[in-house]
């Protein structure tokens, strides 16, 4: 399929889209994967360990709003033609329940991207026996910039 905002094929925009997840560390740490990409979407997801809680036993806030604002930024990132990047100005976070069970699955959307500016949400979801529940919703304004080479993480340094 040619998507004929930007001119690219769904495989092109996967691609693109998986360079920023492929080069941020912190993502690697985390264990973050890059499920799906579409016109201005992104579905990511992450298995729980130990290690991603906090005191009470939930996933800590900042492993969810991780991978909210990434989510975000790939569905966002996903909407604009090649050569051209986003990077979060603002972002707003709702923890509508804590995050428990196996896996966390995030799904990103576009709302409006512009010439400067992009707005973008999405949703995470804890998935516990197969079952999803939504357990926090982001909002994120992104500022559009010329494509830059990334810092990419060799395969020493991951995890």
């Amino acid at each position: 399929m040619h998507d004929v905002s930007t001119g690219e094929t769904d495989t092109e925009r996967y691609r693109r889209v998986s360079a920023i997840f492929e080069s941020a560390g912190f993502l690697h740490t985390l264990g973050v994967r890059l499920e799906a990409v579409g016109p201005g979407t992104c579905v990511t997801s992450l298995a729980l360990t130990p290690a991603l809680k906090q005191q009470h036993g939930f996933t800590h806030a900042g492993v969810v709003t991780t991978l909210a604002d990434h989510t975000a930024g790939g569905a966002a990132r996903a909407a604009l033609p090649p050569g051209r990047d986003v990077l979060t100005l603002e972002l707003k976070i709702n923890f509508l329940r804590p995050g428990r069970g196996d896996r966390l699955v995030a799904r990103g959307r576009t709302l409006r991207a512009g010439r400067t500016v992009v707005v973008s949400e999405s949703e995470v979801f804890a998935v516990a026996d197969g079952e999803e529940e939504l357990i926090a919703k982001l909002l994120s304004t992104l500022t559009v910039l010329d494509e830059r080479p990334f810092a990419v993480v060799s395969a020493l340094e991951r995890p």
